[in-house]
């Protein structure tokens, strides 16, 4: 082997006598060890593969050679070992990743010969390890490796590595659930006489997202990538009106993308597609909890989905990269994981890996900022790339806090938005800033309400005998709250299939195992559908709210009066409250109605869930209501995202921002039915046409009572 002796050094001599300018002269000398130097540095590499200084000098004295000689050998010798052991790793990997291509073809195969003795049909298990979603996961891990493999091979041997050609996935088909394969009552088409089988999801379902493993040089990056987010959110949210300007629709502030350019300039955009839309926005106000109560929401990711229910449909903590100071989190980064929604099954969930970054400014004041970090093995499944988004805390007297949030994201749609959000979403209000902001404010409210101790006659209506009673109460209100918006999230967890025939939209259906302590155990059956109303979203948050129109509604209610027996207010406006309701001259005289309504500038809720007499005197006494079985059914309202043209509504400052000024509503309803307590339960038609007719006649009951067309 031949070493360079690196310019300087012994090994020749009269090298720096000739004209420098030479160029034959100006090449690299060569010096080929002797069998005794390399035999002893050999030795010495064995025992010492990192030498110190004076190693090196005693292996130069000893050998005849320069110490920048004796320390470029250690360093090619080290990197050799270390191309050696890769290749053998890679070598390793390559023929593990061959077996389990070979089992699962032949696997596949196998399966497609398999039949059941008893009907001659393919088998069908309850927790089939064929599952489509689990063949997705094991194939984008199989590709992942295999890209893997395949590129640290090509450096060493210095040319691709030919891969096997792609195997064609198994195509499970999903049942055809239109309407005219039900039969039954208004629908068209034979009846059939054989149970449907939809997948069952287990509640707990999750695609995880569980990256490579992060090296330190990984995490050094990206604490540069959050370091520079930071400065470039502060300066976005202290810009005067050359970053921001006001929107021609609305009056929302909205990036000025020309001068957005001009300071931060960018190669190119994270997403591929070159139609990607850009949405911005910023909002300020000011909410009922302190500055460190609020960090810590943002950066625990289990308090951030609490928090935003209606908005954070999955997010998961991957890695923290810096925990930062304790009791403040002030240079706290971390790696995250979240899925963003709107709550109706026609729009899809936004999906992100983001570094989530809370900087301490000053005595008071934080900053906590939120960027996508792009992780190879799974970029490509993202369509929104999140560009440095997030808000400024700053303390106030008596327990307040100003926050000024901003959103800024790419999205790249590479499925048409449904015509009934086109708007909404297009406009950037569905994942804008003031939806944040306002979904904010309305929880600080509700845990301000959940920790007051005092007791209010108005409030409690002398039911609920204790403030212990009343934080139980409104505990069990939040849980169903999320379960509700669970059932209708169009996350990876879920898979919806659609009932056509019923309106354009049609009911979308999904079937999941409920194994929760606080969910009735056996099989569930989840229904959705999203409708327009020309009504503005305050009016029907009314109409749903009062008892007195609920027979008007209310299906199951038989047309029967309603009282509340128990009222708790959970936040300034009056709509905001969890209400226990009894129904009049029904024969379960033992069942009650917990419901919870809640509405701000973003839109709002109403859910609710039969609980029988017992159960809701546990939650009163103040005993914990975590196993108190909920399946909840309700109905969110957002606006449809057209300007109000004036339909006579009274409005609130408070409570009626520029997104609930609306000319009408979207409007969407879902309800879960326990299929069978039995989770080996297949679905029957009887429970389809059920829901399916539960929808339909509610909605049909809605639009007469509101007096819209189509009623």
């Amino acid at each position: 082997m031949e070493y360079g002796s690196a310019g300087g050094g012994s090994g020749g001599g009269g090298g720096g006598d000739h004209d420098s300018s030479d160029p034959q002269r100006r090449k690299k000398r060569y010096h080929r060890h002797t069998a005794h130097q390399i035999q002893k540095l050999e030795s010495m590499f064995k025992e010492f593969p990192h030498p110190d200084e004076k190693q090196r000098l005693q292996l130069s004295r000893e050998l005849g050679l320069a110490p920048r000689q004796i320390k470029f050998w250690f360093q090619n010798r080290r990197t050799q070992m270390k191309a050696q052991h890769e290749r053998a790793d890679n070598s390793s990997l390559r023929a593990e990743n061959d077996k389990i291509r070979c089992e699962n073809i032949a696997i596949r195969e196998a399966l497609k010969n398999v039949i059941c003795p008893s009907c001659g049909a393919p088998p069908v298990t309850e927790d089939s390890y064929f599952d489509e979603q689990k063949l997705r996961i094991e194939n984008a891990q199989l590709k992942e490796e295999l890209d893997r493999v395949s590129s640290i091979a090509a450096k060493y041997i210095g040319r691709p590595i030919s891969q096997l050609p792609p195997v064609q996935p198994v195509h499970i088909s999903s049942l055809d659930l239109s309407m005219g394969n039900f039969g039954g009552q208004g629908l068209g088409g034979p009846a059939l006489d054989l149970d449907l089988d939809l997948d069952l999801i287990p509640t707990n379902s999750n695609l995880a997202f569980q990256p490579p493993g992060i090296s330190d040089m990984d995490k050094s990056l990206m604490t540069d990538v959050a370091t520079n987010a930071m400065e470039e959110l502060l300066r976005l949210l202290q810009a005067n009106e050359s970053l921001w300007m006001k929107s021609s629709t609305d009056g929302r502030d909205v990036l000025n993308l020309d001068s957005y350019q001009r300071i931060f300039p960018r190669a190119m955009s994270h997403l591929k597609n070159p139609n990607v839309r850009i949405e911005s926005s910023r909002d300020s106000g000011v909410v009922i909890m302190n500055g460190v109560a609020l960090v810590d929401m943002f950066m625990d990711s289990n308090k951030w989905v609490e928090s935003f229910p209606t908005i954070v449909s999955v997010a998961k903590t991957i890695e923290v990269i810096s925990s930062g100071m304790l009791g403040n989190h002030s240079g706290s980064l971390q790696l995250m994981y979240e899925e963003l929604q709107v709550l109706s099954p026609l729009v899809p969930t936004r999906e992100f890996c983001i570094l989530r970054y809370c900087q301490q400014i000053e005595q008071g004041l934080w900053a906590i900022v939120s960027v996508s970090y792009d992780i190879p093995q799974f970029a490509s499944q993202f369509q929104c790339h999140r560009l440095p988004s997030g808000c400024l805390i700053q303390d106030m007297p008596n327990g307040y806090s100003k926050v000024i949030w901003v959103e800024h994201v790419e999205i790249e749609d590479k499925a048409p938005t449904h015509q009934l959000y086109r708007d909404l979403i297009h406009s950037g209000l569905a994942f804008g800033a003031e939806r944040w902001l306002a979904t904010l404010q309305r929880m600080c409210e509700r845990v301000a309400c959940q920790m007051v101790s005092g007791s209010s006659t108005r409030d409690l209506g002398g039911v609920i005998p204790s403030p212990e009673g009343k934080r139980s109460m409104m505990k069990l209100g939040q849980r169903m709250v999320s379960s509700f918006c669970s059932s209708i999230s169009t996350s990876n967890s879920h898979r919806w299939s659609t009932l056509s025939g019923l309106h354009d939209v049609g009911v979308r259906i999904t079937l999941h195992k409920n194994t929760d302590p606080g969910q009735p155990n056996g099989v569930v059956l989840s229904a959705a559908t999203t409708f327009s109303l020309p009504v503005s979203p305050q009016n029907v948050f009314n109409f749903f709210k009062d008892e007195k129109t609920r027979p008007q509604w209310d299906v199951l209610s038989s047309g029967n009066a309603v009282q509340e027996v128990a009222h708790i207010a959970n936040g300034s406006h009056p709509g905001n409250c969890i209400s226990v309701l009894r129904a009049y001259n029904t024969s379960q005289n033992n069942m009650l109605i917990l419901q919870e309504s809640c509405m701000d500038s973003s839109g709002s809720l109403v859910v609710y869930c039969p609980v029988d007499l017992p159960a809701i005197n546990i939650a009163m006494s103040g005993e914990d209501p975590s196993y108190i079985p909920l399946l909840p059914s309700g109905f969110t309202i957002s606006p449809d995202g057209y300007p109000d043209q004036g339909d006579g509504a009274s409005t609130s400052s408070n409570t009626q921002g520029r997104m609930a000024r609306s000319s009408g509503s979207l409007i969407t309803v879902a309800f879960q039915i326990l299929v069978s307590s039995l989770p080996s339960a297949r679905l029957n038609l009887e429970s389809v046409n059920t829901v399916n007719s539960l929808i339909g006649t509610t909605i049909q009951q809605i639009k007469a009572a509101l007096s819209c067309p189509g009623s």
